[in-house]
């Protein structure tokens, strides 16, 4: 597996965790959002931009901005569908 490309996130969330209202955290499974898999959502989905704008504000690929986002994309739809937390992390190994 290659390593990840250094990526340009420009959002710095203040909350870092979205869960289900009336369901204790310790009840919730978590999903993992790293922050350029959020980064992508906001530009592909709140400011409208094309992939190849996407991934050159993110200094990746179109191709690698379409992955980013596919990947945050199915990450959202199943905390949604199946009330799960969503909780948003800088991806950088600890």
């Amino acid at each position: 597996m290659r390593p990840l490309k250094c990526r340009f996130v420009e959002c710095d969330p203040e909350v870092t965790v979205f869960k289900p209202r009336g369901v204790p955290s310790p009840q919730l499974q978590t999903i993992e959002l790293r922050l350029d898999e959020l980064e992508a959502l906001r530009l592909a989905d709140h400011e409208r931009l094309h992939h190849a704008e996407g991934g050159r504000r993110m200094g990746v690929s179109r191709a690698t901005f379409g992955r980013i986002l596919e990947g945050a994309r199915s990450k959202v739809a199943d905390a949604l569908l199946h009330g799960k937390a969503l909780q948003f992390r800088d991806g950088r190994k600890s």
